[in-house]
């Protein structure tokens, strides 16, 4: 047996050592109908479950994120999907398990070039995942610059102004409000102000 080991080239050798998991396991993106990428997800569970692919194919992840929405005067937070249409599927990429994912009712195709699936890079992964995972939620914003926009909180309560500049960064709006007659800029919060 030793003899047979040493004729191997030496790349043969360490990939026999290491485990196929590590080496051949990505994530991959596939596209499946919008509006139904939880319905395609739980298929998929449920294929991967009773086809028995459980050492091929380890994770499926619809990604969202949770939104803040202000609709008449109420905060509500949502969960949005952050690529709507689309899935990603944590797995070892084999005739075999292409097969089921790509036969899942819902999914339409893997994302890549013609019929080859193309893995995401590692860091495009960490960057979904911080996204997802992210403590405070995304505030959305109904209003852009230029727009007319009422107070709904604060001292300023019910005035109407346009907005002037808006930071994501600090989730702060500044909007001109005529005061007295003259413009004055006032710095809100995203939540403060809705479109008029």
């Amino acid at each position: 047996m030793d003899e047979e080991r040493q004729d191997q080239p030496e790349e043969e050798l360490s990939a026999q050592s290491q485990p196929a998991e590590l080496d051949d396991r990505n994530w991959y993106v596939v596209h499946c109908y919008s509006g139904y990428e939880n319905k395609v997800r739980h298929n998929l569970e449920q294929r991967i479950e009773t086809m028995g692919m459980k050492d091929l194919i380890f994770d499926v992840v619809v990604p969202t994120e949770e939104e803040i929405e202000v609709k008449e005067g109420k905060r509500r937070t949502v969960e949005r999907r952050v690529f709507p249409g689309y899935i990603l599927v944590n797995m070892i990429m084999t005739e075999e398990s292409w097969y089921v994912v790509r036969n899942t009712p819902g999914v339409t195709s893997f994302v890549g070039m013609g019929n080859d699936p193309v893995p995401l890079r590692p860091e495009e992964v960490s960057s979904i995942i911080k996204r997802m995972e992210a403590e405070a939620p995304r505030i959305k914003v109904t209003f852009r610059q230029g727009e007319r926009v009422r107070i709904i909180d604060g001292p300023f309560n019910d005035f109407r102004g346009t907005v002037d500049e808006i930071d994501m960064e600090r989730a702060k709006v500044r909007v001109m409000v005529n005061f007295f007659g003259r413009e004055t800029p006032v710095e809100l919060d995203f939540l403060q102000v809705e479109k008029a």
